[in-house]
């Protein structure tokens, strides 16, 4: 069943109604159609919008994030709301969105932690002119200032360190110097227990492929 393989659909489908499933050759499922959403923050206005979107789910979900298009062309293509030049939807930096979505791994949960967090900051913009919660660069400068934030450490070489350490078996990461700057090997230091949950976010491989891109400015 479809509703199996990809956990939440059914909830999803029922809290955005005018979404749909669309036809597809692959093992993906496609989701289509007017995604409205109501939504607040602290210190900002309540919101009310809608995009039309298209909604490509991985089989490998929630292992691996969906890609958003909006296809209305509704959010400005001038550099400043972040929208990829393959017209996805920048919804955050890889490893924030892997680690908002282990909050609640389903499609409810990526819609409420990940999609309406980015369309209500992009409504903000396009209504007050500025985004709510401050904003990140574009691309990997914008990736590795969100790392030093969610790693707890304070520069590039550090961020690379820790992806690296993520990217090798856990037995040999703990023999190298951690890239807290204690001196320690990480398997002394009690930054390991943040290793230990970054672990759980995504594979090996994953961690080699982004440190990869990170370390070669791709």
């Amino acid at each position: 069943m479809i509703g199996e393989k990809f956990p939440g659909l059914e909830e999803f489908l029922k809290d955005y109604p005018k979404m749909i499933i669309a036809p597809t050759t692959n093992s993906s499922l496609v989701l289509k159609g007017e995604f409205d959403f109501s939504a607040s923050r602290s210190d900002s206005p309540h919101i009310d919008d809608s995009y039309m979107l298209a909604i490509d789910v991985p089989s490998s979900f929630p292992r691996e994030m969906p890609l958003v298009s909006e296809t209305d062309h509704k959010i400005p293509r001038d550099g400043r709301y972040h929208v990829n030049p393959d017209n996805t939807l920048c919804l955050g930096s890889p490893l924030r969105l892997l680690w908002k979505l282990s909050q609640k791994p389903t499609l409810v949960g990526f819609a409420e932690e990940c999609l309406v967090s980015y369309l209500y900051s992009i409504s903000h913009k396009m209504m007050y002119g500025t985004f709510p919660f401050g904003e990140l660069d574009h691309g990997n400068p914008g990736v590795i200032a969100d790392y030093m934030d969610l790693f707890e450490v304070t520069n590039k070489k550090q961020v690379l360190q820790v992806l690296a350490l993520l990217g090798i078996k856990k037995r040999l990461a703990n023999k190298k110097i951690c890239p807290c700057g204690c001196g320690k090997r990480l398997g002394a230091c009690s930054f390991h227990f943040k290793v230990i949950g970054l672990r759980k976010l995504a594979e090996r491989s994953w961690f080699r492929r982004h440190f990869s891109n990170l370390g070669s400015g791709k």
